[in-house]
């Protein structure tokens, strides 16, 4: 990652290779390989993560999380974060802690799918004829809470990544892709199941639902990587259809031209209907050129009607819209697919809908948070949001359906 400072590098080159880079539309779904889960566990100042999101069958909103992140010549920190909120009662539990011990794979086990420490274990089971791919979860995250979960990929709905191959779901910053400063790349389980049982001080919780899982990492310091994430679920009423989009915008140094030519907003997302992924979206925006309204593939977050939130000092959006175009995955339905979801959720003051306004560095790890400090101006929050929402979607054959849900978003700032 220090090969920059010694080489001969145009200092104008392009040092953004986005995931969207020679893709064409008809190949931005890029099957998942055998090891596309894998924890890498590398070094330098990466942060890995697994994360599970669910709608359960009582409405409530689930998410478990593995972070591994490693921070220069510290021992890699590891967290398990763990929320269940419920948008009836507003009860939202949150506990978040480091854990020792950590190892991928798990003792016993040859797949680095499955890890361990000293408060969870995550085994993996690959589908059979008779059961679905599945990750099965025991945690305790503390003395008041115990978690036991099976997550399964439902079988008609493929992971996948935005792209093919090895280096599919790949974003490079550096002008060298083959030495690269760093990179992100997101691969996902669209549609998935859950059933299991949690246990919140002493009080045994039913945890059937659905949702879905993403592997991504972050292979660089996270003050370098973007100023601002996007992240969006929806989740249909009838549970056989979802949207999930991911963006981040770069920070002013990587880009097209090199140090100052950043601002790149780069998005990835599908749709999945009737149990089918029906459309894989990717799409790279560069500063100073117009998003192009009639391009064959959308993949877009927008912030509209922003307004100063005197809690974080970013100007924050009172409404979100997420839009999805491409071609469709369906053999017998070929044509384009768009996809949209607009979402109020009024003023920063008093937003409809908020689970939290997350202070990161109250949250993260002593080391990382000392390599975050060091930059001046960062102050990253994330606003989370749990919504109903509708999903208009306009299918290749002329119809348009709505499809009524829930959506969870999330809103980074970082500097």
């Amino acid at each position: 990652m220090f090969s920059s400072f010694f080489s001969a590098t145009d200092p104008t080159a392009q040092n953004l290779h986005p995931v969207t880079n020679g893709v064409a539309p008809a190949d931005l779904f890029g099957e998942l390989g055998p090891d596309d889960l894998n924890w890498v566990c590398a070094g330098g100042f990466v942060t890995e993560t697994h994360i599970w999101y669910y709608r359960l069958d009582d409405g409530s909103f689930l998410m478990c999380q593995i972070i591994h992140s490693a921070v220069g010549l510290w021992y890699p920190t590891v967290q398990f974060t763990f929320r269940l909120y419920n948008p009836a009662t507003k009860e939202n539990t949150w506990r978040s802690v480091n854990v020792g011990g950590f190892v991928a794979p798990a003792p016993g086990s040859n797949d680095k799918k499955t890890c361990k420490s000293d408060k969870f274990t995550v085994l993996y089971k690959p589908a059979t004829d008779i059961t679905e791919e599945t990750y099965s979860i025991t945690s305790n995250p503390a003395d008041d809470v115990q978690i036991s979960l099976d997550a399964s990929r439902v079988a008609s709905v493929p992971g996948f990544k935005v792209g093919k191959g090895p280096k599919g779901g790949y974003t490079y910053f550096g002008a060298d892709v083959a030495n690269p400063d760093g990179h992100v790349f997101h691969k996902f389980w669209p549609m998935t199941t859950c059933k299991g049982t949690i246990v919140i001080k002493g009080k045994a919780i039913s945890a059937n639902g659905s949702g879905m899982f993403v592997h991504a990492t972050q292979g660089m310091r996270p003050n370098l990587v973007a100023t601002r994430w996007n992240f969006a679920h929806f989740e249909g009423d009838e549970q056989k259809t979802s949207a999930t989009m991911m963006e981040f915008t770069t920070t002013p140094s990587y880009g097209k031209k090199g140090e100052g030519s950043g601002g790149v907003v780069v998005n990835v997302g599908c749709v999945v209907k009737d149990g089918k992924l029906t459309v894989v979206t990717g799409e790279t925006i560069w500063p100073g050129e117009l998003a192009d309204d009639g391009a064959l593939v959308q993949s877009r977050a927008k912030h509209h009607d922003t307004k100063k939130d005197k809690d974080t000092g970013y100007n924050a959006p009172t409404r979100l819209s997420y839009h999805w175009k491409g071609p469709s995955l369906l053999g017998d339905a070929a044509g384009t697919l768009t996809a949209s979801v607009d979402l109020s959720v009024g003023d920063p003051q008093a937003y409809s809908g908020l689970i939290e306004k997350i202070d990161v560095l109250a949250e993260i790890p002593g080391p990382l948070k000392a390599v975050i400090n060091y930059a001046a101006g960062v102050k990253p929050y994330i606003y989370t949001w749990l919504n109903p929402a509708t999903l208009n979607i306009n299918l290749p054959d002329g119809k348009e359906e709505q499809v009524k849900g829930i959506v969870f978003n999330e809103a980074t700032f970082i500097s």
